[in-house]
């Protein structure tokens, strides 16, 4: 279980900075810096990859939806890391 919660921590941070090195043309285009995508990875990387895949020319419809999906998979597992965690000293 460990594993598969580390690997929800750890790897959408992986997919996102590779994909930023490999298509950096793209990021670009779909943020004005470098520092809302660096936040991105940090605290929301599901949430920041969906926005990268639908909102290179603006966010609409269904690309909105997807985006909120990363933002209920960055809730989920930030939540279930937290849940796992209850029964440690100082969370009771």
């Amino acid at each position: 279980m460990c594993i598969i919660l580390s690997a929800a921590l750890i790897g959408p941070r992986i997919i996102n900075v590779i994909w930023w090195l490999v298509a950096a043309d793209r990021w670009a285009a779909t943020f004005s810096g470098p520092l809302v995508p660096i936040l991105g990875i940090l605290f929301l990387p599901w949430t920041t990859l969906a926005y990268v895949l639908v909102a290179q020319d603006g966010l609409t419809g269904l690309g909105f939806v997807a985006v909120i999906i990363g933002l209920f998979a960055d809730i989920g597992t930030y939540g279930s890391s937290a849940y796992k965690n209850k029964d440690k000293i100082g969370f009771k």
